[in-house]
């Protein structure tokens, strides 16, 4: 089975509108949530920056370069598109330095906000989320439908895929990881970014014969739960009313699996279906678990929190939503527009 973004089943059946998205950065705006304040002292210089139109990477390098370090010294905790408008932080090691003139940073497409000190560099992931705001231009289609669907989106959430971006342009990265399987050479960062879209490829299939079985935000015998707002999972175990109330409530989630050696620890007919669906993609199976990478576990639902919507004229929608680390807009918005 195929898994591109555009086949990936839907929730909600055959979206209501048609719709332009991100014309312009300004129209998907995305604002990181650390979760926490900085220490305020240390030899870190922790970075509040606003990019558009940059790439996470190049704006950490080009930090580097301002503050005459190396770019191991500079940190972030997640990469943020780069056809946005985005607030996010970064931090630079100065090691006694003192701080360079940050307003004087040298580039019209990156502004750097505020800057504060901090005891330790921002490691990848160590985020709470991040809130967005998306705004769909050129909008036709079935406008009391697509308010059916947010309110539903509200209450239940949406299949919690990888967006297209973990897959890289025409979804090229899965075809790049087999080849590395077979035994072509890369480097270490690009062999880190081809494992995750070998892994995410076979969570989304997962996640889509879910989704295909309507059973994406309900338990199958065999279950592993996620607890919502964290890495930890735990089960099998019988599904009794406490499981299905802290389920309503959106204290855990379904989840699949992040592939990798050994198996996984779903059982019965959620096991069968893990496992049935790896074998499909038997490569990228076996390539992951050879990298020994470990079993680990991904919600397969997705709750936006704070889900706003409102109707800027006839044919624009403003969407705003928080998103926890490492879901993607892009599964929301496409719930509502083919």
């Amino acid at each position: 089975m195929s898994t591109t973004e555009l086949e990936l089943p839907r929730a909600y059946g055959t979206p209501p509108l048609t719709a332009e998205m991100r014309r312009t950065p300004e129209d998907f705006r995305v604002d990181e949530i650390l979760g926490y304040d900085a220490d305020g002292e240390g030899e870190h210089a922790l970075l509040w920056v606003e990019k558009r139109g940059a790439n996470t990477d190049w704006v950490a390098r080009e930090l580097a370069r301002f503050a005459d370090v190396s770019p191991v010294n500079v940190g972030y905790a997640g990469l943020k598109d780069r056809h946005a408008v985005t607030r996010q932080a970064f931090t630079v090691q100065l090691a006694g330095k003192p701080d360079p003139d940050w307003t004087a940073f040298p580039h019209d497409e990156v502004k750097v906000l505020a800057s504060t000190r901090h005891k330790r560099k921002l490691k990848r992931g160590a985020l709470r989320g991040n809130r967005f705001i998306l705004v769909l231009r050129e909008v036709r289609g079935d406008r009391a439908r697509a308010e059916e669907i947010l309110q539903a989106i509200a209450k239940r959430g949406v299949p919690n895929y990888f967006g297209e971006q973990r897959f890289g342009r025409e979804g090229g990265n899965v075809a790049q990881a087999r080849a590395m399987f077979a035994g072509r050479r890369v480097d270490r960062e690009k062999r880190s970014m081809l494992l995750s879209a070998a892994r995410s490829h076979i969570f989304n299939s997962v996640l889509a014969a879910r989704v295909d079985g309507g059973t994406w935000d309900n338990p199958l015998e065999g279950e592993i739960w996620s607890l919502a707002g964290s890495r930890s999972w735990f089960g099998p175990e019988p599904f009794d009313d406490t499981l299905a109330a802290r389920l309503a409530q959106g204290d855990i989630h379904p989840s699949g699996p992040l592939w990798g050696q050994g198996e996984p620890p779903t059982t019965a007919v959620a096991g069968t279906l893990e496992r049935d669906t790896a074998a499909g993609f038997l490569d990228l199976a076996e390539g992951v678990a050879a990298a020994r990478m470990e079993q680990e576990r991904r919600p397969l639902r997705l709750l936006p929190r704070d889900l706003r919507w409102r109707w800027m004229d006839d044919e624009s929608l403003e969407l705003g939503f928080e998103l926890p680390a490492g879901a993607y807009a892009t599964v929301v918005a496409r719930e509502l527009i083919a």
